[in-house]
């Protein structure tokens, strides 16, 4: 988790919203400040350049949705489906709810200097082990029938990802239905088998 000085909120908000409309290469610090109302000289004493306030972005996106994803487990239980279907939840919800935020997060990786960018990617693939985790159980359980766990993966985080870039609240598309609608691809593309029927049909064999 990352600290933060305080006073930095509105510098934040502005270079967020810079880096959403322009990109963080097209974006100058002098355009940060004047959006922020702001000095040059403020701006600086809070962060040394634009390199800072992508950091600072990334990791107040990366912090905010890890927190959702882990509450969202804690309170899933142990099954492989209900935990899937919770951290679908907690995705689509976080990128539905924040597009802005999560953009940035997902188009600017290439802006990273390297020091930042090894942190950032093992923070991507901790996000990743979390899906793969939970879809390898299923799998080893019975419950995930799919013959294709990776590739089940890697659509169902591309799809969730990806709300963040059309969704509209307030459309004709409500969060709950969105939430609905994916976890239920989700639980298609894992080839879901639920316990019950299964139990019940050895029974009656």
């Amino acid at each position: 988790m990352s600290t933060r000085p305080p006073g930095h909120a509105a510098i934040v908000r502005a270079a967020r919203a810079e880096f959403a409309e322009r990109g963080y290469g097209a974006t100058s610090i002098r355009d940060i400040a004047q959006r922020a109302g702001v000095s040059l000289s403020a701006l600086y004493y809070y962060y040394k350049g634009k390199q800072d306030l992508l950091v600072a972005i990334l990791d107040d996106a990366q912090d905010a949705y890890f927190s959702s994803c882990e509450q969202a487990l804690a309170e899933a239980g142990e099954d492989p489906a209900e935990q899937l279907e919770a951290l679908v939840e907690a995705t689509v919800r976080y990128r539905s709810t924040h597009a802005s935020k999560s953009n940035i997060l997902l188009s600017e990786e290439r802006s990273l200097e390297p020091e930042h960018l090894e942190r950032y990617r093992a923070d991507n693939a901790r996000s990743t082990r979390r899906f793969r985790d939970i879809i390898e159980r299923g799998v080893q359980d019975g419950l995930f029938l799919t013959p294709y766990p990776d590739d089940a993966r890697r659509a169902v985080i591309a799809m969730c990802n990806a709300v963040a870039q059309w969704y509209e609240p307030g459309g004709a598309l409500s969060e709950d239905d969105l939430v609905e609608r994916y976890v239920s691809l989700a639980l298609t593309a894992v080839e879901y088998r639920p316990r019950a029927p299964r139990r019940a049909s050895r029974t009656q064999a």
